[in-house]
């Protein structure tokens, strides 16, 4: 009984059906004793009032049918509905209730690449389903570099990692597709969903059909958009002069890069991400990579123009720490350095940086591996026109991560 009450609560839509049902089998059961009064019972139709509607006979004969078929179709459509709801099953009434909820969530685009993203997803998709996820093409190394040499495809590895995280559940496929084969010969180090794409991609004969082939397999809440199509390559200018060629080799230079971009120097994006940006009530840039992850997006010129047109807050997240590499000795000031020296001058609205004392523990061992946590100097920060959002959102286990849940909720509360 109360399972079956749970389809009478707020939020899911059921009533309204029920309530034009029944507004339909009334107008029908009172249309046709209306009809049968008007054509053989002067008396029925006096006993109702409206025995001066007899003299009418045709008029009134017309209404009574009038009313027959419009209760008809007003009762079969609400019932219909009503009964497409339960139908699904009264363990069903929360999800419904909860997906409704999540359809009115404002709309969040999230840009960048690798495990970051990944993280931050997990956590946005607990409060909104007006979700896009804007993932980096630049990816050349592991299973993605080698099927991007090997099958001529754009590398599928982040795009992997964003449809997993953003996934309806923890589900045995969500598992497969992380799956990465160890050993095996040609497939050693490939993972299932990766190949799965290509595969898909090779069938249909179209990369981003693949992807959102992928995305109903998976039952993902919002959508994955690859930021270009195109065979992009990233390069990168090194502190102290010297140039290096490929995603993959930058981080092991023996100098941090100053400065990247791509060619083909205006790759083209995909019109959905461009239109999502623009109407965006929260772009997101971060956390992940900075040069290779979060900036390779950025390069694109209408990327940056949709980012400039959005009315929604533009949000950095720094990295809790820094990266070896690629981020030696950085500030949160120095990570917008870099965003505003690639195009993003004046359009990142605040920087959110995190305000969890790493453990002395964990800040020792990954001293060993050439990083820190990083420093964040607000002062700097507020003089180049953003605002600071300090937020404890750092997690720690054998590493340091965003916790997914506290960095969602951080974020959100600017659009709430």
């Amino acid at each position: 009984m109360r399972r079956s009450l749970e389809w009478l609560y707020p939020g899911l839509g059921i009533k309204r059906w029920l309530l034009l049902a029944g507004v339909g089998g009334v107008l029908l059961v009172y249309s046709a004793i209306f009809a049968v009064g008007v054509l053989w019972s002067p008396q029925l139709m006096s006993g109702l009032g409206m025995g001066w509607l007899h003299d009418r006979h045709w008029a009134a004969v017309l209404l009574a049918f009038d009313g027959i078929v419009f209760g008809a179709i007003a009762l079969f459509i609400g019932a219909r509905k009503a009964l497409l709801f339960r139908r699904t099953g009264p363990e069903t009434a929360g999800e419904i209730r909860a997906a409704g909820r999540l359809a009115r969530g404002p709309r969040v685009v999230a840009v960048g690449g690798g495990n970051g993203l990944a993280a931050l997803l997990r956590g946005l998709k607990t409060h909104t389903s007006n979700l896009t996820a804007v993932v980096t093409m630049a990816d050349d190394g592991g299973s993605s570099g080698l099927l991007r040499r090997d099958m001529g495809m754009p590398p599928p590895g982040d795009l992997r990692n964003c449809l997993v995280a953003l996934a309806d559940d923890e589900s045995m496929m969500s598992r497969l597709f992380q799956y990465r084969f160890p050993d095996g010969g040609g497939l050693q180090g490939h993972s299932f969903g990766n190949l799965f794409m290509v595969a898909l991609a090779e069938v249909t004969g179209d990369f981003e059909r693949a992807v959102q082939e992928s995305t109903h397999v998976l039952k993902v809440r919002g959508r994955v958009l690859p930021s270009t199509l195109d065979d992009v390559v990233l390069h990168a200018q090194l502190e102290g002069g010297g140039q290096v060629s490929g995603e993959s080799t930058i981080t092991a230079a023996e100098r941090l890069p100053r400065r990247v971009w791509l060619t083909p120097s205006a790759p083209r994006p995909l019109p959905q991400a461009i239109a999502a940006l623009r109407r965006a009530d929260l772009v997101v840039l971060g956390p992940g990579s900075l040069y290779t992850s979060v900036i390779p997006n950025l390069l694109i010129p209408e990327v940056r123009a949709a980012i400039k047109e959005t009315r929604g807050w533009v949000v950095y997240v720094c990295n809790v720490m820094t990266q070896p590499g690629e981020t030696d000795g950085y500030t949160a000031a120095d990570h917008l350095d870099a965003l505003q020296r690639h195009g993003l001058t004046g359009l990142i609205d605040a920087v959110l940086v995190n305000d969890t004392p790493v453990s002395a523990d964990l800040v020792a061992s990954y001293r060993l591996l050439g990083a820190r946590p990083v420093a964040v100097d607000g002062d700097r920060l507020r003089a180049a026109g953003v605002k600071v959002i300090h937020a404890q959102v750092a997690a720690e286990s054998n590493v340091v991560r965003h916790d997914s849940e506290r960095l969602a909720q951080a974020l959100l509360r600017m659009v709430r």
